[in-house]
């Protein structure tokens, strides 16, 4: 699902439409700068954007841009909550990460990403630039909390210097680019599961990537970096978990998609639900449910029993959460868009509404809550004035997923927004 955008949110796609070559350009660079925060749940704020848009209109360099933002930081007086230093941290990032990408130098060394991460969190990290010098593990809401093994802190430098190694001797003389995606699939992946710093490491990995790749000589325009950011830390992630007990094991094949996307053009379905551990128990159809799919409604055996007697023609679905009574609608024998058949009689449901015999009936529909959604209730019970970035962080998930999860529980009735956005509250209605 794209991510919804913020009122002064500058459309990136609508320019890039319109918008002759260098501007492209620089609209792919910012773009991809700021679709990198979302890895973080960090969204950069309304003058950062103004900023980013008189660089793409020529008035002033990204240079300037990156001078305009730290001095506007500087100045600011009032930066106390948690809130306001992470918008700085998404402006500030944002824009060095669109001026390096707008520079053509590069150097393939581990030098170069330590140097790249510490010019990308100057002033925001006190270890900027600094190789981390203690463990660290991260809990991973597509493992379920678990974490990646990352490298250990007295061998970091090491392990850089081993990986750049084989990197550089490695040749790409006569592979194919189907056996070129998945080498450098494997060297990205690893690269990231060393995790040289405590933290900004996706960021400073994607960046690395794109100058990686562009001197390879791939036309990388960093649009799927911009897009699919979330998915690509989440691909990382898979493609270095093991847990034998589990029977799970490494998975690269999500990263392969996104290279291969990438780099091939393919157009793999990118969708984060897909790389949870256990995506199957989710996607799985099993007997117990019922599946709607594009109008169609599926009825099997336990979940949902539609109920149509000859007496009343009622029609109920019935399920263990949230039931709710919607639209009264009409059945007659030619509209026919949805079929269910009970005790061999067809029901057709036609533009929300149901006709059984000419008789008018009542549909109940459950609205069957998300893990996600259920934690993110549990939280507001706790602390009714709890933030969404609050939210993100306590459950080790993205803003924007917060932000579309709390959205469909009010468009349910469910929770409601009291008093204004900064100091207001959540009520839960059901």
């Amino acid at each position: 699902m794209p991510k919804k955008k913020s009122p002064y949110e500058f459309d990136f796609e609508e320019y890039i439409r319109n918008s002759e070559p260098a501007k492209k350009e620089k609209t792919y660079a910012w773009a991809t700068a700021i679709g990198l925060q979302q890895v973080d749940g960090l969204t950069p704020s309304k003058y950062l954007f103004e900023t980013a848009k008189r660089n793409i209109d020529g008035e002033i360099s990204v240079a300037e841009v990156t001078s305009i933002i730290d001095s506007y930081y500087e100045s600011k007086v009032d930066r106390s909550s948690d809130d306001d230093e992470r918008t700085e941290e998404a402006d500030k990032v944002s824009s060095r990460i669109a001026q390096i990408l707008s520079e053509k130098s590069f150097n393939f060394s581990p030098s170069y990403l330590i140097a790249l991460h510490g010019r990308l969190f100057d002033g925001i990290f006190k270890f900027a630039g600094k190789i981390r010098d203690y463990d660290i593990s991260k809990k991973e809401w597509v493992l379920d909390g678990d974490s990646v093994m990352h490298g250990a802190a007295f061998e970091l430098k090491a392990a850089l210097d081993y990986d750049f190694e084989q990197e550089r001797h490695f040749s790409y003389k006569n592979l194919t680019l189907e056996e070129i995606v998945k080498h450098i699939t494997f060297f990205v992946s690893r690269l990231w599961q060393i995790h040289a710093f405590g933290e900004g490491n996706t960021r400073t990995t994607a960046v690395f990537t794109i100058k990686y790749l562009r001197s390879l000589g791939f036309d990388v325009d960093n649009e799927l970096f911009s897009e699919n950011s979330w998915y690509f830390r989440n691909a990382l992630v898979r493609a270095n978990y093991n847990n034998i007990q589990k029977g799970i094991h490494e998975s690269p094949e999500f990263l392969e998609k996104f290279f291969q996307n990438l780099l091939l053009k393919e157009h793999n379905e990118l969708k984060n639900r897909f790389l949870h551990i256990r995506a199957k128990d989710f996607l799985e159809i099993k007997e117990k449910n019922a599946t709607v799919n594009y109008g169609k409604v599926t009825a099997n055996n336990k979940n949902i029993t539609q109920n149509v007697t000859d007496n009343d023609k009622n029609i109920t679905e019935k399920d263990e959460t949230i039931t709710r009574n919607t639209k009264k609608a009409t059945v007659n024998n030619k509209n026919i868009t949805r079929n269910v058949t009970v005790n061999n009689k067809n029901v057709t449901a036609n533009h929300g509404k149901i006709t059984v015999n000419n008789k008018n009936v009542t549909q109940n529909i459950t609205v069957k809550l998300t893990q996600t959604q259920k934690k993110i209730l549990n939280l507001i019970k706790e602390n009714p004035c709890i933030t969404q970035n609050e939210i993100a962080s306590k459950l080790n998930i993205a803003r924007e997923t917060v932000n579309r999860n709390m959205k469909k529980l009010q468009q349910e009735k469910i929770i409601q927004r009291l008093g204004a956005d900064k100091n207001g509250s959540w009520k839960i209605l059901q």
